[in-house]
């Protein structure tokens, strides 16, 4: 389920449990930034398989890599359709749901950064 691709991003970089803050200047979504912290590979199955939005989006290849760390609930994805270096998204779980297991997509998924490989920059100094 989760692409070797992230796997490799996230080992050769270290960044399991690791925080990062985006700020307002880089949030494509021209949102407030984020803050997030980087999920293991049982907190991604767990985010995709048991709750929402990760139930209702990973069939349009979204995998949940990080959550919020200041408490929305939203958390953030890679698309596999993307591939390597694709874009971080955010997908509200609060979104208008079409049916039982659908969101309005249009409305649920906003486009946070361009490269997932960003979130480098955006690591936070002591790591959390």
């Amino acid at each position: 389920m989760i692409p070797e691709y992230w796997k490799t991003f996230i080992i050769k970089n270290e960044l399991t449990g690791k925080y990062c803050e985006i700020p307002e200047s880089a949030d494509l979504s021209e949102l407030d930034g984020g803050n997030l912290k980087l999920l293991d590979e049982n907190q991604i199955f767990n985010e995709a398989n048991e709750f929402y939005p990760g139930i209702a989006v990973k069939k349009f290849g979204y995998i949940p890599v990080a959550s919020c760390s200041l408490g929305s609930g939203d958390p953030y994805f890679i698309n596999t359709n993307d591939g390597a270096n694709g874009n971080l998204y955010r997908v509200y779980h609060d979104a208008e749901m079409i049916d039982d297991e659908s969101y309005n997509m249009d409305e649920a998924v906003n486009l946070v950064l361009a490269d997932y490989t960003d979130l480098l920059k955006y690591l936070c100094k002591n790591g959390n």
